[in-house]
């Protein structure tokens, strides 16, 4: 993590030196390529607590939070059109207003998402997030809406600086739970893996609205059930359940059946005060062939994405593939690199994933802001859905129970097109809780079958 040293003069009060400066990441540069005023890149968090929080004591515990992490204090610097990189200037303190806190009003929840979605926190200003305190209308409390530009960094990366405030302002312990302990198992069988040669299929469209941007439609369910020693995690009921949404939407929009690619973010990154702030996950393509995606072979599908993932994640791999590595290194103007990026991302489109499933998991931090706020019953995320993936899947738990976003692109799909997609993945989601359990009584009934066949 970077610490920001006192600004130092030369010795007669003279000029403060000139702030600490990083070059963009290859995923920063690959995200500030790409920039698209239609449909923001934005990352939204989504607390809600049962209690209020004062305005004053929350503006000191979020600034000092920032501080306690200075990486998330910084803006683009700006350059001549000829320099080799976009880089980060850090900043002693921030440069605008970071907290609001708007009006009560009936759609005050609504508003709040709109924005999120619709409005990102420039980059010339330090920091790129912005944090509103909603009252909730239903139920009295309070629901912060951390709005981030995800060019600059990531929603577990924002999460990590929340809870550094939560327990600045309420005194309680926020430290991060130890994360849950999975049983290694067997290597992954050597199965078949389809090929990722051919483009994928897309989300076929439905209703597409006529405004630019993105919808959101957020859900809370139970948390699966996953049978005590199964042999894939809650992750993989998540992927399964997406891909046999997707399979079902395309089909009933009558799209032939294609492969189906999946990416989804692996964030390797301690969880404590001293984890790395910025843009940490690298992301990794779960593949499906058409056949696959049928839900009478349910614990076949989960067995087999179980060790896909498995062997995806333990497989050592930059951020974005080599290639984008290879993109940015700095060899010619930033500028120039920026028209070759944007060019090749349309040229690929076709061979872009279908959607993006992000499991952020078991929320680590209570997020407890002590008496008279209180502890956080509900965290949703949603992640960026521009075309031509057009839908992402973003799924967290807290409290025993699962919160879901669908978050797409309206040329894509409708609200009322949100909602079916929702209820498709809360039924395929449901079926895998008793995957296992089919399993094993069509094992039982095929044996039993097989015996009377031999009998004499």
């Amino acid at each position: 993590m970077t610490t920001l040293d006192h600004p130092a003069r030369d010795g007669t009060d003279g000029p403060v030196r000139p702030p600490d400066r990083i070059p963009f990441p290859v995923v920063d540069e690959v995200a500030r390529h790409c920039l698209q005023e239609e449909e923001p890149e934005t990352v939204h968090i989504e607390v809600h607590l049962p209690g209020h929080l004062d305005p004053a004591r929350l503006r000191t515990a979020f600034t000092e939070a920032l501080h306690r992490h200075p990486r998330i204090l910084m803006r683009e610097a700006a350059g001549p059109w000829y320099r080799r990189r976009y880089e980060w200037e850090l900043t002693p303190d921030p440069d605008v207003e970071v907290i609001a806190f708007p009006p009560p009003d009936r759609d005050a929840l609504k508003h709040a998402r709109d924005r999120a979605l619709s409005d990102a926190p420039p980059l010339s200003a330090s920091p790129p997030i912005r944090l509103e305190v909603v009252r909730d209308p239903e139920d009295d409390g309070s629901v912060l809406f951390l709005t981030i530009n995800h060019t600059a960094l990531d929603g577990p990366a924002c999460l990590r600086v929340l809870a550094t405030a939560a327990e600045l302002y309420g005194g309680e312990d926020n430290a991060p739970a130890a994360p849950p302990t999975r049983a290694t198992g067997a290597a992954p069988e050597q199965t078949e893996t389809p090929s990722t040669l051919a483009p994928p299929a897309r989300v076929a469209h439905g209703t597409p609205e006529p405004s630019p941007g993105n919808g959101m439609l957020v859900a809370e369910l139970s948390v699966p059930h996953r049978p005590k020693g199964a042999p894939y995690t809650v992750n993989d009921q998540l992927m399964a359940a997406t891909a046999l949404m997707i399979a079902h939407w395309n089909r009933e929009h009558g799209a032939r059946p294609r492969p189906l690619r999946i990416t989804m973010p692996v964030d390797d990154r301690p969880r404590g005060t001293d984890m790395p702030i910025g843009n940490g996950t690298r992301l990794v393509e779960v593949p499906f062939a058409p056949e696959e995606l049928d839900a009478s072979d349910l614990a076949g599908l989960l067995r087999r994405t179980a060790d896909r993932t498995r062997a995806l994640k333990a497989l050592p791999r930059p951020q974005l593939g080599h290639g984008a590595a290879l993109l940015t290194a700095p060899v010619v103007p930033v500028s120039w690199r920026a028209a070759l990026t944007r060019g090749l991302r349309r040229a690929a489109a076709p061979w872009t994933s279908t959607t993006l499933l992000s499991n952020i998991g078991r929320i680590p931090y209570p997020l407890d802001f002590g008496e008279g706020a209180g502890r956080a019953h509900a965290v949703w995320f949603s992640a960026p859905a521009r075309m031509p993936r057009g839908l992402t899947v973003t799924t967290a738990s807290t409290a025993g129970r699962l919160h879901v976003a669908l978050r797409w692109s309206r040329t894509l799909l409708s609200h009322g097109d949100g909602s079916h997609l929702r209820d498709l993945f809360e039924h395929y989601l449901h079926e895998t809780e008793h995957a296992t359990e089919q399993a094993e009584e069509n094992a039982t009934e095929n044996a039993g079958e097989n015996a009377k066949g031999s009998t004499p």
